[in-house]
């Protein structure tokens, strides 16, 4: 088996390949469809082996092509979350950072630690995550606008950000629309929207943030795993006797996901008979406000992954019954 480790860069692509556990070759590429061609065409000339192993880091609309590339030559792929390709390269006391040294350690971590497979996502999908986290970067600058408008002085200025405020929420509202567009013509993604908003506290526009930050929820092997994607998992600090640091949460996850489930959770705080229930109960324990919020936050995925899982919609009555 061999096998290719690609840092992925805006232009350019760093290549290591190994056999076992001796390194074959080095070479960089451009990454664009050319490049991805001369990669070929090098691996042709450097190995009769066919078992090829492919890791690459995932860096969006950087990585996406070139891993469909490599899928679609035949190639076995693998896409990781760069937070674990550091934390090896901590391991293997890494001192020095080039995209020539990057790409050996992506190679020797794709030999050691087996990574998951990836397949190319459904096109819908893709279309849909594109469209909710372009969502998210238009809520955000309309954020910025309004905390301008709130430290400006003078009326001309105020104008203007009134006016791009306006304009922001035109474009938030077409955004949303195609949003809900794109899920209504996608039979998968539409019948998983509504079993998500059976849930109370979850909006057709919730839904469509969980299904587009989380691809394939039913996928996952257990809840754990969701709730560490998230970044919503506890992170301990205990050392010895002394060290005790406050539990706080990971947030390794995407942060849009995150605050796509604040607000929500907020709502099912209150309304959503289970997890109310949930939040009474913890503020008995005498946990603050923010820590509740969190973990209904957490339980919210627990009951997307639940409903998802056995395709059946929220039963408030599920644990009495």
């Amino acid at each position: 088996m061999n096998y290719m480790g690609i840092d992925v860069s805006k232009a350019t692509l760093d290549v290591c390949l190994m056999d076992g556990e001796s390194q074959v070759s080095e070479a960089q590429f451009s990454n664009d469809v050319a490049g991805f061609d001369q990669i070929s065409s090098w691996l042709d000339n450097r190995t009769t082996d066919k078992e090829l192993h492919v890791c690459m880091e995932a860096t969006g609309i950087y990585s996406r092509a070139l891993a469909i590339y490599c899928y679609e030559a035949g190639y076995t792929t693998s896409v990781v979350n760069p937070a674990r390709i550091k934390a090896y390269a901590s391991s293997q006391l890494q001192r020095n950072k080039t995209d020539r040294v990057d790409a050996r350690l992506i190679a020797d971590f794709c030999r050691t630690q087996s990574p998951p497979l990836w397949t190319p996502p459904d096109e819908a999908w893709s279309e849909l995550r594109t469209l909710v986290r372009y969502l998210y970067e238009v809520k955000t600058m309309r954020q910025e606008e309004i905390n301008r408008r709130k430290a400006s002085q003078t009326n001309h200025v105020k104008q203007f950000l009134e006016s791009h405020i306006a304009f922001l929420d035109e474009k938030i509202t077409q955004i949303e629309a195609e949003i809900q567009s794109v899920i209504e013509q996608n039979q998968t993604l539409h019948h998983q929207q509504q079993l998500l908003v059976s849930i109370p506290g979850i909006g057709e526009l919730t839904a469509a943030k969980l299904l587009a930050e989380i691809r394939d929820i039913p996928d996952f092997d257990n809840v754990r795993q969701i709730v560490a994607y998230a970044g919503l998992n506890p992170r301990q600090h205990r050392s010895g006797s002394s060290v005790h640091r406050r539990s706080r949460i990971s947030k390794t996850g995407p942060a849009s996901l995150r605050s796509a489930l604040y607000m929500p959770a907020i709502v099912a705080k209150n309304r959503n008979p289970i997890l109310k229930t949930f939040a009474k109960r913890l503020e008995e324990r005498g946990l603050t406000g923010k820590e509740i919020i969190v973990a209904v936050m957490r339980k919210l995925l627990h009951l997307a992954y639940g409903i998802l899982k056995s395709g059946r919609p929220f039963d408030p009555n599920y644990l009495a019954n």
